[in-house]
């Protein structure tokens, strides 16, 4: 495969992705997504949006002997691709580009062990969805695209994720430059950016955001409104245990973040799946989270999930809370 070394923000990157948006009965986006995404790469956008075109502009070229997306690790390439000289050049540029949320990634024999075991939430989710051959498919807060590469992997016709945090679409980048063109794509923007419904979507992803939403039911339906009827939600969220109650409504942090709105039981959740006018919805996993699966590496130098937790009982977050517990949910719309 040959690295796409072009510009981030240019019409030929994004035409495949404008093609398929108008075959599919979205053409009205495809019309308008151009002027959505030089705003989101303007200038001014983000004071370290220089800086990060800067790394980009100089990723070194190297061409992948292997590539491998079904595996725990998205790899592309091995050391054996690339001389030392290109290889400390390349683990500069990624470590620029700091933090790394989600993974992990290995490039040309350079690990990337991000703060985020993404490869464990897979795993509890993969064996329970409807199969991802030729379908489109929505990942809605995707970060760096870690998930999106899986999806693809799975033989997914087109994967679109967005992510309205430009460091993550800058990462993904970072990776499509070295495994080259592909059906995969990561967008500068949050949900509520993209038309209303759009009806567009074979599976729709959402995935640690649900909880950040102020709005529940909004939520809820903008993902029905992504997607065809018919079409699979698979909705990965905080939850507490019923003993805790139906909802919980943290008065300030929860686990250290502000934007934690709500968090509610999976009854709870299962009745505002139905009432939105989801069908046959259940919940396929529950799992807590612990620092095996998040926490600081030399990837992710901050903060993360030990440090969130009350260090006298990993039950409660430092707050005072129950500490966090994440279940997978699986919808029709």
């Amino acid at each position: 495969m040959q690295s796409n070394t072009g510009p981030i923000f240019s019409g030929e990157r994004y035409l495949p992705l404008y093609r398929v948006l108008a075959e599919h009965g979205a053409r009205h986006w495809a019309e308008r997504l151009p002027q959505q995404l030089e705003a989101a790469f303007a200038k001014g956008r983000h004071g370290d949006l220089p800086k990060w075109r800067q790394v980009l502009d100089s990723l070194p070229v190297a061409q992948p002997s292997t590539t491998s997306l079904n595996a725990a690790v998205v790899q592309i390439g091995c050391a054996d691709d690339r001389d030392e000289a290109t290889g400390k050049q390349l683990q500069d540029r990624l470590l620029a580009l700091h933090p790394w949320r989600k993974g992990p990634y290995n490039l040309f024999g350079i690990a990337i062990d991000s703060e985020w075991r993404s490869d464990w939430k897979w795993q509890r989710l993969q064996a329970h969805i409807a199969p991802l051959t030729n379908r489109l498919v929505l990942d809605i807060g995707c970060g760096n695209g870690y998930h999106c590469w899986r999806m693809l992997g799975q033989g997914a016709k087109t994967v679109l994720g967005i992510d309205p945090t430009l460091l993550s679409v800058m990462q993904f980048q970072t990776v499509r430059h070295f495994y080259g063109d592909a059906p995969i794509h990561v967008l500068p923007l949050a949900v509520e950016e993209l038309p209303e419904s759009l009806r567009l979507f074979d599976t729709v992803f959402s995935m640690g955001v649900f909880y950040h939403r102020r709005s529940p039911i909004d939520h809820l339906l903008e993902l029905r409104d992504c997607l065809r009827p018919g079409g699979e939600l698979i909705l990965e969220t905080l939850i507490i245990d019923a003993r805790h109650g139906q909802l919980l409504l943290p008065e300030g942090r929860y686990a250290k973040m502000r934007n934690v709105w709500f968090i509610p039981s999976c009854a709870t959740l299962l009745g505002w799946l139905k009432r939105c006018g989801f069908r046959n919805a259940r919940v396929v996993d529950v799992t807590a989270t612990t620092p095996d699966e998040q926490r600081s590496t030399p990837w992710m130098r901050f903060q993360s999930l030990s440090d969130f937790l009350d260090p006298d009982d990993p039950d409660l977050t430092v707050e005072g809370l129950p500490a966090p517990v994440r279940a997978v949910f699986i919808a029709n719309s």
